[in-house]
């Protein structure tokens, strides 16, 4: 699912107010504690973070040694 920042935004929402329920686009989703709250949170600005370009290169480095 491609997350938005309005979802972000709903998620820190929910989290100051202490609300278990959150509602994207269409449908609502009801969350067991403010802990399953933060880790979606986590998931949502991870997801963010590597959808909007912000992709951590990979650098690769080869090591070559002579053979005997």
């Amino acid at each position: 699912m491609a997350y938005t920042q309005t979802d972000l935004d709903a998620i820190d929402a929910a989290i100051a107010s202490g609300e278990l329920e959150v509602a994207y686009s269409d449908r609502r989703v009801r969350y067991r504690s403010i802990s399953e709250l933060k880790t979606a949170r986590a998931i949502i600005q991870k997801e963010l973070a590597t959808g909007a370009g912000n992709r951590p290169t990979r650098q690769y480095r080869m090591k070559v040694s002579k053979g005997i």
